[in-house]
Order: C-alpha cells, then structure tokens, then sequence
C-alpha cells in the first residue's frame, strides 16, 4: 500500500454548506444539462450505481462537459466514483479536475481505502498542476464492517469532508428492509464519528427512494436536523425544495436565537453567563446553538 502521501492541505478549507445534494446520472445529457435549475446546493454526477456498465465510458468522457453545465449557477459539483479497482481508476482519471468540489466515495470500509485514494488524486493534482487538497471526500458507508471502523474512516485524510449512511445497500447488506428501526443505530452512529472528526453528517432515517410521499419525507428530513444531520442526498428533483427548508432554521428558531443572542450580550455586561429567558435556563450550550443557528442562516 503507498502511504507516502499524507496531504497536508496549506490553510484549512471551509466545511461546505450542502442542505441538499442532488445525484444526476452522469451519462443522460438532458438530466445533466437542466441539474443546475434544481436550486440544490450541490449537484452529485452519479458514475456509478445510476449507470449502466455499458455506458460508463461515455459518462467518463462527457466529465468536462457536465461539470461545467453543472456549476453555472454556483452549485458545489461533485463526482460519484465506482468501488471496483479498475473502474476506480479511470474514473479518477476522469474526475480529477478544476471545478470538481469532492468525490462521493461508495462502500467506503475502512480508512486504508481512503489513503489509497487520496494519495491517487494528489498524483493526478500534482500531474494537472492542479490545487492540491482542493478536492474532498463524502464517505458513504454501506456495510455494517465500515460501522466498526468510522472514527477511522472519519479521520482517514484531511480530504474527507462528509459521510452518510447508504440506506439501500447497507439494509441488502445486512438481509433487511430500509425501515426506521433498522436505519436508526447505523445513522445515529455516522452523525456522531462525523460530528467528533468535523465533517459534515449527511443523511436522514429512511429510504433514499422514497420521493412520492412529500409529506412523509419532510417529517424525516426535519427528523434528521432535529437530530444533528446537516442535510441529505436526493435521487429526484422533487426532494431537492424539502431539504433546503428543513435543514434550514425556520423563522420562528431565528427569532429565537437573536433573542438569545441579545439576552446573552445584556448578561455579559452583567457579569452572568446563564440567564433566563421565557421562563428556561440559558447557559453557553444553548447560546452556541443560537450562534450556529444564526450562523446557518447568514450562509443561504
């Protein structure tokens, strides 16, 4: 294994805001050419799973062209790779380039794989006199093996930047259907390694494939931020509005944290840093919230 490229990225990169990442099938010209009208914060050029093998290669070689379709209205564009060494390898030779924000790295299982990818992009950036560490990795874990090994994972490279559960293969994996109780501990576990190595934990407890029932998939999602999720990956269009609104603070949770927040700045000047407000104890963990969620409103 070639480990003599651990990348150490020269100021540190920016956590992206992603509420919503929109997977497009990278081989469909009129899917790609309309993804950047989905108002989704981040467009996911799908090489793998969405792609029939024999149309690969003209997914690979349409790359330049989709990204730069994919972008025009200023949306992160990233790349899902395939898993297999061979079909690995030339996507990244295809994938490595200026305006590709990240790859989305399926059945990720440990955080050797990841080494091994990372140190195959630095190459390519090195090669392409691109900038080095400018491309990072959102992890989708998919097996229960990957489960024992996340804080790892997490922590692999300084490139990873994301994780999220894949419902559907990690519920085949495992011989089960992608309902709630099944999907709850896996995804609960993928938020909490995310969140303890900085990145972002993208996902809700469900099935990705469910977009027909609006309703039921705005109760997830807005299960999900309740939880600590920071958005989620759509299949279709129509999944795209419901994560924007639900991953982001409502009015009523602004009016509350500038509440907070001014409350908080009158009790600095008295000396306090607990305070009550509308009959409930405020102390710095609540006013870190309130920080966070005003933060997550300035960056729409």
């Amino acid at each position: 294994m070639i480990r003599d490229t651990v990348l150490a990225v020269e100021s540190p990169m920016s956590v992206p805001r992603w509420r919503s990442l929109l997977f497009v099938p990278a081989h469909v010209p009129r899917f790609v050419e309309t993804a950047h009208e989905r108002g989704a914060d981040g467009i996911i050029l799908d090489l793998e799973d969405s792609v029939p093998q024999d149309q690969k290669g003209e997914a690979r070689k349409q790359l330049p062209e989709s990204v730069a379709k994919a972008e025009r209205k200023g949306a992160s564009v990233l790349v899902r790779v395939n898993r297999g060494l061979r079909a690995l390898a030339v996507d990244l030779d295809a994938a490595v380039m200026a305006g590709v924000e990240a790859l989305v790295l399926p059945k990720t299982d440990s955080a050797e794989w990841v080494l091994e990818i990372a140190n195959a992009v630095s190459e390519l950036e090195r090669e392409r006199n691109l900038v080095q560490g400018r491309i990072r990795f959102l992890a989708q874990i998919e097996t229960p093996g990957a489960l024992q090994r996340l804080a790892a994972i997490a922590s692999a490279h300084p490139r990873m930047v994301a994780m999220t559960l894949g419902p559907e293969d990690f519920s085949a994996t495992v011989g089960g259907a992608p309902e709630f109780d099944l999907l709850l501990m896996p995804n609960l576990s993928v938020l909490f390694a995310a969140r303890a190595a900085g990145l972002l934990p993208l996902g809700f407890i469900g099935s990705i494939g469910e977009f027909s029932d609006a309703h039921k998939l705005r109760e997830a999602a807005a299960h999900a931020r309740r939880l600590g999720f920071a958005g989620a990956l759509a299949i279709h269009p129509t999944q795209v509005a419901i994560f924007n609104e639900a991953f982001s603070p409502s009015a009523e949770e602004l009016e509350w944290a500038r509440r907070v927040v001014a409350e908080e700045n009158d009790a600095a000047t008295r000396g306090l840093s607990a305070f009550s407000l509308n009959g409930k104890m405020i102390d710095p963990p609540v006013v870190r919230r309130a920080h966070e969620i005003l933060a997550l409103a300035s960056n729409r």
